[in-house]
């Protein structure tokens, strides 16, 4: 008898050992999650303020080359008009085409070849090129016809601008080589037509040629903004 309560009490005293044992443990465990927790906190604190000063970074590139392109073209007398928020140089394309044309008035050349310098010179200066990750020549179209028509004539409006600009005949090739690397064509048929002052669907305005640029990661950039708060 004496044996099988000493057997007892020895299993009870190792019992009462073992739990205050494993406690110890899970709290260690506990404490290392937290501190894992902490660190990444940190760590998380400063790739945000680091991606905010690039997002504010990259974001002033864009105003500022929106200014200088406001600079160089808002005071034209060709007809060039340039957007305020994106920077987009818009041609009517009465200035360079025909009504259901797709070749370019022969007036039309001299327009571009003292235009294309210019605007090149302020995307491809030194304190831009490198943020530059796509020049865009987009045509677009009024309502007449179908979508694939329209589709197909801006193309061809969009793609002769660009055989002109890079080809052996343009008077100024100093950054041809940029451009190649750079450039994208684009048609978006009647799809992004404009309006007059008054709101109302204007076919004239809507017939156009586009310059456009877009810098490097620009959409995951607004993105990250986005979800930034800011």
């Amino acid at each position: 008898m004496n044996s099988k309560y000493q057997r007892l009490f020895k299993g009870e005293q190792e019992e009462g050992q073992f739990w205050p044992s494993f406690t110890d443990l899970l709290t260690t465990i506990l404490l290392c999650f937290m501190l894992i927790f902490i660190v990444m906190m940190v760590i998380k604190s400063f790739q945000i303020k680091e991606m905010k000063k690039t997002l504010d970074q990259i974001m002033g590139v864009r105003t500022q080359i929106v200014h200088d392109l406001k600079e160089a073209f808002t005071d034209s007398e060709s007809g060039i008009e340039v957007d305020e928020k994106t920077g987009a140089i818009i041609f009517n394309t009465e200035i360079l085409f025909a009504y259901d044309e797709a070749e370019l008035h022969p007036d039309s050349y001299e327009l571009l070849d003292d235009f294309i310098p210019q605007y090149l010179d302020v995307l491809f200066n030194n304190n831009y090129e490198d943020y530059i990750a796509e020049v865009i020549i987009e045509g677009h179209t009024d309502m007449d016809g179908s979508y694939l028509y329209n589709l197909e004539l801006a193309q061809k409006r969009a793609y002769r601008v660009a055989e002109h600009i890079l080809g052996n005949q343009f008077p100024n090739r100093k950054h041809q080589a940029q451009l190649e690397e750079k450039l994208t064509v684009n048609s978006k048929s009647y799809a992004d037509s404009r309006t007059d002052k008054k709101g109302k669907y204007s076919a004239k305005d809507s017939r156009r040629v586009e310059f456009k640029f877009r810098l490097k990661d620009e959409e995951i950039l607004n993105k990250t903004r986005e979800l930034l708060g800011n």
